[in-house]
C-alpha cells in the first residue's frame, strides 16, 4: 500500500505539479485515518484462542475477510455447465441459422430445377470435302454429337480443339472454331456452318475436318435482324421427397433430488441444456448419413419416419489422391466451384483423415490453406482459390461413423431446412397423472434437411 502510494505521488508530481501531488495526499489521509485521525482501512487480524481470526483497529472488509483465508465470500460461479457447442454440429447449425420453412405435412415434397447440359462430344468423325469435289453446298456440314438435344437451331458452338481461321479463310487463327446451327434434321443430326472456317476452292466458311469425340459447347443464340422468334426453351422441375424425422429428448429430475443441497448448482436448466446438445449431435447424424424410411412399430402399433441425409443427396464425387495432394486438392476445388451455377464460397465438412490432410497442404499462389474467419457462429479454415473459397471444418460425426477419411462439399446458398414441429420445449406434469414423483421436459422436433440443387454439392473421399 506505501509502495502504491509513494509510486502514485511521484507521477503526479512529474506530470501534474506539487498542488496536485499534495491533493492526492490529503485526500489518501481521509480515506485511512479520518476526519479525526482513527484509521479506517488499516486494519489488522489477530488469532484467536481457536485459531480463529479476529479483526481489530477497523470494521469487517472484504480485504479483511480474504486475508483471512476462511473461504467464506463465494467467486461467481458460470452456471452454464454445459454449452450448446455449434462447432460439434456444423450442419444443424447452418440449417438453423439459414432459416426452416415450415412444413404442413411429415412428408416434404420439393423440387429441383437442373440446368441444360451445355457440353457433349461429337460422335462420328466429320471429314470436309476435297476441294476437288466442292460445290455451293460446302459450306453446310452435317454432324452428329453425342446429344443432340444439348443443341437447337440458331445455337452457336465452340469446337475448342479445332482451329478457327481468319477472314480470308486460309490463315489459321488462335480462336477456337465456332460452328452455327442452321436446322437440325428428323433423326436429330445438326445442320452448321462455320462462323469461323476455312476456304475450300472458292467456298468460304467451310466447316474442316473434326475428329470423334471433340468437345462440343453451347453458347449464346444469334438471332437475325427480322427475327421474332426463338426455338423454345423449357425448364422442367424435378420431384424429389424427404421425411420429416420427429426428434425428441426426455429428462427428468425428482424432487428430493431438486431440494437436496449440491455443491454446484446443478439445476433442470443444466440438464436441459446438456439435453439439447446430445439431441443436436444426434440430428446431426440423421441429417447427415439417415436413411429415408417408413417402418411400422409393432409394439406402438404407429408408424414411424426416419429422415434421408443430404449425404446421399449430393450430386457429384471427388476422389482426392494423397499422392499428389496439391494437384488433387486444385482439381477438387475445380469440380466443387464449376458446372453448377453455385456460389463461389461453399463449405467442407469432413472427418479427421480428410481434415489432417488438407492440414499438410503447402501455401502455394494458387492455393491458400492459412486463413481462417468466422461465419454462422462456426469458425472455418478457409482454402481460398483461383475458382472460389471453401470454408473447412472438422466434423467428428464423420469419424463417429467410421467415415474419416470423407467429407461433404455444401454450397449454403442451396440447404434448406423443413419444419413440421419447430424446436421447442414442453413440461409433463407426471405428479398429478401418478406416473412419477419428477418435474419433467420433453424436446421435440420434426424436422427434416435437403439439398435443393444438388450439383452445387459434392461427396469427397480420400484415395
Amino acid at each position: 500500500m506505501k509502495k502504491l502510494i509513494v509510486e502514485t505521488f511521484v507521477k503526479l508530481l512529474t506530470s501534474k505539479g506539487i498542488w496536485a501531488a499534495l491533493a492526492f495526499l490529503a485526500l489518501v489521509y481521509m480515506l485511512l485515518w479520518g476526519s479525526d485521525g482513527s484509521e479506517l482501512l488499516a486494519v489488522a487480524l489477530v488469532t484467536g484462542v481457536e485459531g480463529g481470526k479476529h479483526v481489530v483497529n477497523g470494521p469487517l472488509t472484504l480485504d479483511a475477510v480474504n486475508e483471512s483465508g476462511n473461504g467464506m465470500l463465494l467467486n461467481e460461479i458460470d452456471k452454464q455447465i454445459v454449452k450448446i457447442r455449434p462447432m460439434a454440429t456444423p450442419i444443424d447449425q447452418l440449417s438453423r441459422c439459414a432459416g426452416a420453412k415450415s412444413s404442413g405435412s411429415m412428408v416434404v415434397d420439393y423440387y429441383n430445377v437442373d440446368t441444360k447440359e451445355t457440353k457433349c462430344e461429337l460422335s462420328e468423325t466429320y471429314v470436309e470435302p476435297d476441294e476437288s469435289e466442292v460445290s455451293e453446298n460446302a459450306a453446310r456440314a452435317t454432324i452428329n454429337t453425342t446429344n443432340n438435344d444439348v443443341f437447337d437451331v440458331s445455337d452457336t458452338i465452340l469446337v475448342s480443339d479445332v482451329t478457327g481461321y481468319a477472314e480470308d479463310g486460309v490463315t489459321s487463327s488462335q480462336n477456337g472454331l465456332v460452328l452455327y446451327v442452321v436446322s437440325k434434321n428428323e433423326d436429330g443430326k445438326l445442320n452448321v456452318m462455320a462462323v469461323n472456317g476455312r476456304k475450300i476452292g472458292e467456298v468460304d466458311c467451310c466447316v474442316p475436318t473434326i475428329p470423334a469425340g471433340t468437345p462440343l459447347i453451347r453458347m449464346g443464340r444469334a438471332a437475325t435482324e427480322l427475327d421474332v422468334q426463338s426455338p423454345q426453351f423449357e425448364a422442367l422441375p424435378k420431384k424429389a421427397q424427404n421425411n420429416c424425422q420427429i426428434f425428441k429428448m426426455q429428462i427428468e429430475q425428482s424432487t428430493l433430488q431438486k431440494i437436496a443441497n449440491k455443491e454446484v448448482g446443478w439445476t433442470m436448466s443444466d440438464q436441459e441444456e446438456a439435453a439439447i446438445y446430445d439431441m443436436r449431435l444426434g440430428m446431426e447424424k440423421s441429417f447427415l448419413f439417415g436413411v429415408k424410411r417408413k417402418i411400422y412399430d409393432f409394439k406402438k402399433k404407429e408408424n414411424v419416419l426416419f429422415t434421408g441425409g443430404i449425404w446421399y443427396q449430393a450430386g457429384k464425387d471427388f476422389m482426392l489422391d494423397t499422392s499428389q495432394k496439391e494437384d488433387s486438392v486444385i482439381e477438387m476445388m475445380r469440380n466443387a466451384f464449376t458446372g453448377n451455377a453455385g456460389s463461389k464460397r461453399k463449405i467442407l465438412v469432413g472427418g479427421s483423415k480428410l481434415i489432417g490432410e488438407l492440414n499438410k497442404l503447402d501455401y502455394t499462389r494458387v492455393v491458400n490453406n492459412t486463413e481462417t474467419t468466422t461465419k454462422w457462429g462456426i469458425d472455418f479454415s478457409e482454402i481460398s482459390s483461383k475458382f472460389g473459397r471453401l470454408y473447412v471444418l472438422l466434423s467428428e460425426v464423420f469419424d463417429d461413423c467410421g467415415m474419416e477419411g470423407c467429407g461433404l462439399i455444401i454450397d449454403p446458398e442451396y440447404i434448406q431446412k423443413y419444419s413440421h414441429l419447430p424446436f421447442g420445449t414442453e413440461a409433463l406434469d407426471l405428479k398429478s397423472a401418478g406416473v412419477r414423483n419428477t418435474d419433467a421436459l420433453v424436446i421435440t422436433e420434426a424436422s427434416c434437411l435437403v439439398l435443393r440443387y444438388p450439383k452445387a454439392h459434392m461427396r469427397v473421399t480420400l484415395i
